[in-house]
Formats: C-alpha cells, sequence, structure tokens
C-alpha cells in the first residue's frame, strides 16, 4: 500500500526505552479534500527520510499497524499507527519517481 502527497512537516528523532528510535512526518495528500496524515519510519528507516525536505512530492510504501492496550481502569483500546517503509520522490507529470 501507497499514499503520494507533498510533506508538510518533518520531527525531530525521539529516542523510547531500549533505544527505540522513531521519526515522524506530515504527508498531506492531494485531493479534494486533503488529509494530513501521520506516518512514522522506525530504527533503520529513519535514514530513508534524510534526503526528504518539506514541500517534496513523494510516494511513500506504508504499513498499517494496530494494537489493543487495556487502561488502568480496565477500558480496552485500540491504537492504530502507519508506518513508512520506503519512500521516493514522485513526479507527476509521468507518475515515475525521481
Amino acid at each position: 500500500m501507497y499514499l503520494i502527497g507533498k510533506i508538510k512537516d518533518i520531527f525531530d528523532i525521539q529516542i523510547f526505552k531500549n533505544n527505540f528510535k522513531k521519526k515522524s512526518i506530515i504527508l498531506e495528500t492531494e485531493e479534494l479534500y486533503p488529509q494530513k496524515i501521520l506516518i512514522d519510519f522506525i530504527q533503520d528507516k529513519i535514514d530513508l527520510l534524510n534526503f526528504i525536505k518539506i514541500k517534496d512530492k513523494v510516494k511513500i510504501y506504508i504499513n498499517i499497524r494496530g494494537k489493543e492496550w487495556v487502561n488502568k481502569e480496565g477500558i480496552t483500546k485500540y491504537i492504530n499507527s502507519i508506518q513508512g517503509w520506503k519512500i521516493e520522490r514522485y513526479n507527476e507529470y509521468n507518475n515515475k519517481k525521481i
């Protein structure tokens, strides 16, 4: 699965317990009702963002992740996240990566 849009924002790397690393971006889709989607790149996939800048048009290959969590009150919650695993600059005129 993939998403195409422009990079709206790029956040700093976050480091969590056990040296887990994450870097997030905001992708703004280009459709009638544009969506601003938070996408996380984790661990070694963070390096894929080294040459990406705000306003770049990109194609991002993603996985959707979900997990179940029970809070202190015993209420079950569900958490979804979108993880990027490949990103390429995108040229809309010929629908090819550049």
